[in-house]
């Protein structure tokens, strides 16, 4: 059961020049809304892509109150998807302004201008390194970063207006990935060309979302009557561990997976030092703690409130989806032509 307004649906996508809010906004338009997107720059080579994919360009930054409520007059649904990720090479205040101010100017713009539904996109990052496996939408927050905090306070918003009775859900996705995205490439290229290591056991949780997964979770919880002032975890049926994803990994491009293990203790001082050294003159450091925590923090979660509430059924197993980002990332030039065989 999903929205059934007879009126035209005309939906608002910020962070739709990136990988989720991309994919999402070209869905839209595929089940029949007239979308429109924020962009900063209507000139960037994203912008003309989604152009040309009959997406309006709104030009903005949005971080700007008056930018957003432009783009949000007439608009029936607004998704919220833009967010600065980590790096360590921008100020904290930079994470606040976009994570959690900008969250505050979406609110007050589908307030003003009657926009019929809002969902916010949050982070499975608000409940940090999970002791409770799998963790659920009541478990404890517990944000490991400024990535982390800055988007649990940009959630805290969306729950408050949601108690105040605004058409609002929250989506919490788990890791993102799927044709289209780069994230994971680094991953996929050190397993290919044997350099990928191992640094702790590899057996911490791990949790994947394919993003066409993530897409129908997002357009459900802005559809559904019963997901409005809910919060919702977002993810495959199944999590993972990190040894399994690699092992995975290795038979989709058909080579042998890696079986060193090394000391994870060595490497976060290493990606401390690294930050310490790099921040104060606004370079991007060559390593991270965050990277050193993919191998340190559990990510499992269950998703069966969605399942429940929305009728969320994800569609796309892990090996499925490893199959069908290799094939993009080779598609790209990203990794060998064609797999080489194990020997």
């Amino acid at each position: 059961m999903t929205d059934q307004h007879d009126a035209p649906r005309r939906a608002l996508v910020t962070g739709a020049t990136g990988f989720t809010g991309g994919q999402l906004a070209r869905t839209l338009v595929e089940r029949g809304y007239s979308v429109r997107a924020l962009v900063r720059d209507k000139q960037a080579a994203k912008a003309h892509e989604l152009a040309a994919a009959d997406i309006e360009l709104a030009e903005g930054d949005v971080g700007d109150a008056a930018a957003v409520s432009r783009a949000a007059e007439g608009m029936t649904h607004i998704f919220h998807i833009a967010a600065v990720y980590r790096s360590a090479n921008h100020p904290d205040s930079t994470y606040f302004r976009i994570n959690r101010d900008a969250v505050a100017h979406v609110l007050a713009a589908a307030e003003t201008h009657g926009a019929r539904r809002v969902v916010h996109c949050s982070t499975c990052g608000v409940h940090g390194d999970v002791a409770e496996i799998p963790a659920d939408e009541e478990t404890a927050f517990n944000p490991g970063d400024v990535y982390q905090r800055s988007k649990l306070a940009g959630e805290d918003l969306a729950r408050q207006a949601m108690a105040d009775g605004a058409p609002v859900s929250v989506v919490r996705p788990t890791g993102i990935y799927g044709p289209g995205d780069d994230r994971f490439l680094k991953l996929f290229r050190t397993v290919e060309n044997g350099t990928f290591r191992m640094f702790g056991s590899g057996e911490i949780a791990y949790h994947l979302t394919y993003i066409d997964d993530m897409v129908q979770g997002l357009i459900l919880a802005g559809e559904h009557p019963a997901a409005i002032g809910e919060v919702f975890l977002i993810g495959s049926d199944r999590y993972t561990t990190l040894n399994e994803l690699v092992n995975k990994v290795a038979a989709t491009l058909s080579v042998k997976p890696p079986r060193l293990k090394l000391p994870v203790a060595p490497l976060m001082a290493a990606a401390t030092l690294c930050e310490f050294a790099c921040k104060p003159v606004g370079i991007d450091p060559p390593l991270h703690r965050r990277r050193v925590a993919f191998f340190t923090k559990a990510r499992a979660f269950s998703v069966d409130k969605a399942k429940r509430l929305i009728g969320f059924r994800p569609e796309v197993g892990l090996d499925d989806g490893l199959a069908r980002t290799a094939d993009w990332y080779r598609s790209m030039g990203y990794l060998r032509s064609s797999p080489k065989a194990v020997k």
